[in-house]
């Protein structure tokens, strides 16, 4: 019996590890800088800091672009029909004013010291089929109607607001990220969303009406008229 064994796949680059992780740090340093500083759209930073990662790393240009290329369609391949679902729903919820309803129901039942705490977990609900920008265009201008109408410290209902908007986002499918990280290790959808709301429970309880509290002594802001 003959076994036939696949020939090893060719290396991507010889770089050592510490270049690799240079290479790591600074494709990161670009990403940012390029959002932040810069005001480049996202979608193109993240394309810049892979071509930074590539050159740093000596990796041949043409192979920068066959990897880049096929990750991306892999990625989009294995998620994109969920993302998109997302989106649709996170669309029909906006335009339908059922987020508005939520709000107002929720906001409009409680008061005091547990208002911080009803605006965190109407983020979080909110943010569930939402992508981030959507649910800030979308709370942003309820957190400001709410701080001037019961004259709540706009830190302490902001915060709370922001955190369960972006826990939400960065730690519980069918957000683009989590999806994104399932997809590459090959984790288990059911087992990954259980133990992202386990971590995005505390999470967002500390980050949100705890720290809200805090900073809003050394933060006054207020809302605009």
């Amino acid at each position: 019996m003959v076994t036939l064994l696949a020939a090893p796949a060719e290396p991507l680059t010889n770089a050592g590890d510490t270049q690799l992780v240079l290479a790591a740090l600074l494709g990161i340093a670009a990403v940012v800088l390029l959002i932040a500083w810069g005001k480049v759209h996202p979608f193109l930073a993240l394309i810049l800091g892979a071509a930074v990662l590539g050159v740093v790393a000596a990796v041949p240009v043409d192979k920068i672009v066959t990897s880049f290329s096929g990750g991306v369609g892999s990625t989009v391949g294995g998620v994109g029909l969920l993302i998109a679902l997302g989106a649709m729903i996170g669309g029909l919820l906006a335009e339908s004013g059922g987020a508005d309803g939520i709000v107002a129901r929720v906001v409009g039942r409680v008061s005091g010291t547990a208002l911080p705490w009803a605006m965190a977990g109407v983020a979080a609900l909110i943010g569930l089929p939402l992508f981030f920008e959507v649910g800030v265009v979308l709370l942003v201008p309820i957190v400001l109607l709410v701080s001037l109408r019961v004259n709540v410290p706009l830190m302490k209902i902001g915060i709370p607001a922001l955190a369960g908007l972006s826990v939400l986002h960065g730690l519980v499918p069918p957000h683009p990220g989590p999806l994104v990280a399932i997809d590459a290790l090959g984790a288990n959808l059911g087992q990954t969303l259980a133990l992202g709301l386990l971590v995005a429970i505390p999470t967002v309880i500390i980050a949100g009406p705890v720290f809200g509290n805090f900073i809003a002594r050394y933060v006054p802001a207020t809302a605009p008229a």
